[in-house]
């Protein structure tokens, strides 16, 4: 049986408050196959440009240069182009220039624009023009954005300059920009850095930019901020993932031309505010977030971090099942990118609701921290299930995989994080980490007794003994020690039908009553699981708040895979159909596109089963049952499981990330009642 469980699980319309699916408010379609921009009236190929201001031209108020990379976003659905189009329907006043470098699609829906070549073009009061077309360049390379801000840099001055990146983000770790033809390759944080230094030097007083922001998703991350720092002076970013659409131009642009004297804070405001009112127009604000950060706190923030980072180390190389507290604070902080199996692993958390879990665990640094985030992010916009954004994100090994990791490392080798997350993943601090800690200690006056070197794995835990309670209820005693040495605890549900010697797993989940220092963890199952129009599904819980809850649930979508996001409101007890994303493969970056449910649709909820009763080495098979056609009415709501024989198996998973299961314990469901089952039997 334990076998069965270890495996990695691998449209238009909107939804209502209740989880049914609703008419749109528009009948505007956020893409056209026939989105066409005004004509360029110029086109020159030569690399000289009649559009050029003057250096001498001081009536230009702002020039926002839209490092405009398509990818599949373009290529499938047309999100850029889109996006130009919502500009277009702006007339820009004198002093407000926008200069565009698209390329990494392999098809445009705006069919002025030539998907062999990288163009560059220019939109003011005089309209829209092509300023010239260079050779196909990757635009994830770093070589090719320099190109463009030096291009922009040198004949289109301004008083206040502002950047715009637009694509697919991955974090801190997997950068961002993905090119349609040159593969995987993404451009890092410190190579766009680089970019930057190439065309001009930082200052943390006079910053080359008012303004960069990224159209792009999880980029609001304190890494982003360290890359910028003395480039920007404010940024605008998300943390989560963002809907296909992206950024709100029309609103965006309007609100600038109305006001061009307006400085980068109020820009990014008109940002932040158009970004959501245009996501609440299309029913998709419910997880976004964006923020307005003022990089003047830059250094402050850095050192805040640092700070806790270093606080953190010295206290878990005294003791190591700090490891373990600093690990469920972790998993109790809002994330972002998904962190499951089968959306994938962006190992992003919230850096302010992470402080706020282990704020018992950081008396010296932790308020500093949330002190110096509450100055640095001065505007924020986010949906209802993001309540508790920070602002800003940092990184945090979810999934303990070290070639990931060993990217973070890469570009924080003197970061006390970065040597806290080798340890805990690695389970050894090793020569050069002990050295580092020592230089920790005489830098901050902690002299601190370095404890065990080697993590220790907790023993005999695969298999382990599950009692049960009289009222009917699974129970899990571990004892303090072992909890001690855990980050997380959750559980399996099966169905188990004799009639067809199948078993059917129906989710994992954590919500126990747990007790972590006696190390005693209680189910919470009564007998109802969640189904989408009465087919019952896989489910996994992935964040709980006091308002609500979150799951994840796989499905086929149009016959392709894809993960339905489900909210569930405690005070109604009603679920929310919030969209379906798919999965981030390794390396890969997030995916942008949410697509809502939609009348005619055809979701299959993804089941996993086991056929052979005798043969608990079986892998399990992934299958769908059902086939829903979506309509106006379709619900997703819980359902009583009826009677029938269903297992529960504990899962632990450790510092290092290795995973255990419990014995399985079996109850039956008759009558509504639920009585617990003697498996041997």
């Amino acid at each position: 049986m334990v076998v069965i469980l270890i495996v990695a699980l691998g449209g238009g319309g909107d939804v209502d408050e209740g989880g049914s699916v609703a008419q749109p408010q528009s009948s505007e379609t956020p893409v056209s196959p026939e989105i066409q921009s005004p004509p360029p009236s110029t086109a020159n190929t030569s690399g000289t440009s009649p559009a050029v201001i003057s250096d001498n031209d001081t009536d230009v108020e702002w020039a926002i240069y839209w490092y405009l990379c398509g990818s599949d976003l373009e290529t499938e659905s047309g999100f850029a182009s889109s996006d130009l189009a919502e500009m277009f329907r702006v007339t820009l006043p004198q002093g407000i220039t926008v200069i565009i470098e698209t390329g990494g699609a392999l098809k445009w829906h705006d069919h002025n624009i030539d998907p062999s070549v990288n163009s560059r073009y220019i939109y003011d009061k005089d309209g829209f023009q092509l300023i010239e077309t260079i050779p196909r360049s990757n635009m994830a390379d770093s070589s090719t954005l320099e190109s463009f801000l030096r291009f922009c840099n040198d004949n289109f001055p301004a008083k206040k300059k502002a950047v715009i990146f637009w694509d697919h983000g991955g974090g801190s770790v997997r950068g961002m920009i993905y090119d349609d033809f040159y593969g995987n390759p993404t451009m890092s944080l410190a190579e766009m850095r680089r970019a930057f230094e190439a065309v001009s030097p930082p200052s943390k007083d006079d910053p080359p930019y008012e303004l960069i922001g990224f159209d792009a998703c999880l980029m609001a991350t304190v890494d982003m901020v360290e890359s910028l720092s003395g480039y920007a002076r404010y940024m605008v970013a998300s943390q989560e993932l963002e809907p296909g659409e992206g950024w709100e131009y029309e609103g965006t642009f309007e609100l600038l031309a109305a006001n061009p004297s307006m400085d980068g804070a109020e820009f990014g405001i008109a940002i932040c505010d158009s970004y959501y009112a245009g996501c609440l127009n299309s029913w998709m604000a419910d997880e976004i977030t964006l923020s307005l950060v003022d990089m003047r706190y830059a250094d402050a923030l850095l050192r805040a971090y640092r700070d806790v980072g270093a606080e953190a180390l010295l206290n878990a190389v005294a003791n190591v099942s700090y490891f373990g507290e600093f690990g469920r604070a972790a998993r109790s902080a809002v994330n972002y990118g998904g962190n499951n199996e089968w959306s994938g692993y962006i190992n992003m958390v919230d850096m302010g609701d992470l402080v706020r879990y282990s704020y018992h665990l950081l008396p010296d640094y932790g308020q500093s921290l949330l002190e110096v985030i509450e100055e640095c992010v001065i505007y924020k916009v986010g949906g209802q299930y993001r309540d508790r954004a920070s602002g800003l994100s940092c990184y945090y090994s979810y999934n303990s995989n070290y070639n990931e990791f060993s990217r973070f490392a890469s570009m924080n080798s003197d970061a006390p994080f970065r040597w806290f997350y080798d340890y805990k993943i690695t389970g050894n601090l090793s020569d050069e980490g002990v050295r580092y800690v020592e230089g920790l200690m005489r830098e901050y006056s902690k002299q601190r007794d370095i404890g065990v070197r080697t993590i220790p794995t907790p023993r005999d835990l695969e298999d382990y003994p599950v009692t049960t309670r009289g009222d009917g209820f699974a129970v899990l005693d571990l004892g303090p020690e072992i909890a001690s040495q855990l980050v997380g605890v959750y559980y399996y549900l099966a169905y188990f039908d004799l009639d067809y010697e199948i078993i059917l797993i129906l989710g994992r989940a954590d919500d126990l009553t747990a007790d972590w220092d006696k190390g005693v963890f209680e189910d919470r199952f009564f007998g109802y699981w969640g189904s989408l129009d009465d087919a019952y599904v896989y489910m996994e819980l992935v964040d709980e708040a006091d308002e609500y809850n979150l799951y994840a649930v796989p499905i086929l979508l149009n016959n392709e895979e894809y993960t339905l996001s489900v909210s569930y409101i405690k005070r109604t007890g009603d679920y929310e159909i919030l969209g379906a994303r798919r999965g981030i493969e390794d390396d890969a970056l997030a995916d942008r596109d949410l697509q809502m449910l939609k009348p005619g649709d055809v979701v299959e909820p993804l089941l996993y089963l086991m056929f052979d009763l005798d043969d608990m080495d079986e892998e399990p098979t992934v299958m769908s049952f059902e086939s829903i056609v979506v309509s106006e009415s379709t619900r997703f709501e819980e359902m009583f499981l009826g009677d029938g024989i269903f297992i529960f198996i504990f899962e632990m998973v450790d510092i290092m990330g290795n995973t255990y299961l419990s014995a399985p314990a079996a109850f039956s469901i008759e009558d509504g009642e639920i009585y617990m089952l003697d498996l041997e039997d």
